[in-house]
């Protein structure tokens, strides 16, 4: 009986493993779908990726007389080059939807890789300006968006805040944007990944901890980025009312 039950936990595994990756690829499959509607240099970028490398690998072969042999794995590192294009020109697309739209920064920090402690919108305005907060390796990293002379306030006021509570914990402050001293959306997520490293995993577990009793100052924000033809009254109002 046990023998039959774990054959059929195993049958019923791999059914929702080939479900899960039938999903994903028709996932990747919509998404390039999108990115060729938007993106006319996408299938020339891909194509020749496949074709330069394919080429350069027959190329080193027709040398030693080992062509042949080279042509397939030349075929396999284009289109795996192809497949990064791809991710690279997707991600840069969904970037510039994303620029100047409230939450947006919010979103980015969501989607760190590593070990990051996130918490949005640890102090926001009316007019949908915020701070959002970052715990890693670095230390603390607070990131501000929106309208600049709002901002400053903003970000001042929460490091103030957070210094009284971490001591000499290193303190990053970050404001979006793409004037001088400010941080593109799109080179977030690598600005974060060139700081230095000075906290060990224990230190950060620790430090969210201390940080959880500051709660948040403001109303939350929507979560990831408005749509560009909401409505700035109506989310006020809502934002208003929490």
């Amino acid at each position: 009986m046990a023998g039959k039950q774990d054959k059929e936990a195993v049958k019923l595994a791999k059914k929702e493993k080939r479900a899960a990756s039938k999903a994903r690829r028709g996932q990747i499959f919509e998404a390039f779908k999108m990115q060729r509607k938007e993106d006319k240099a996408l299938i020339p970028w891909m194509l020749g990726a496949v074709l330069v490398i394919a080429g350069a690998a027959f190329g080193i072969g027709l040398i030693f007389g080992i062509q042949w042999a080279l042509l397939p794995v030349g075929i396999m590192l284009g289109l795996l080059a192809a497949v990064i294009i791809f991710g690279r020109r997707v991600q840069k697309t969904v970037y510039a939807k994303a620029d100047g739209q409230p939450g947006a920064a919010a979103w980015a920090l969501e989607n760190l890789r590593g070990r990051w402690k996130v918490t949005p919108t640890v102090a926001a305005t009316t007019q949908l300006d915020a701070v959002h907060r970052a715990l890693g390796g670095p230390g603390v990293v607070l990131v501000a968006e929106g309208a600049p002379h709002r901002v400053k306030a903003l970000l001042a006021q929460e490091k103030k805040r957070v210094a009284r509570l971490v001591g000499e914990t290193p303190i990053y402050d970050i404001t979006i944007g793409s004037e001088e001293g400010q941080v593109p959306l799109r080179k977030l997520q690598n600005y974060l990944m060139k700081l230095p490293r000075n906290l060990k995993p224990a230190q950060v577990d620790a430090l969210e901890a201390k940080l959880a009793a500051l709660g948040n100052r403001g109303a939350a924000m929507p979560k990831g980025p408005m749509p560009a033809g909401a409505k700035m009254r109506n989310v006020q109002r809502t934002i208003r009312r929490r």
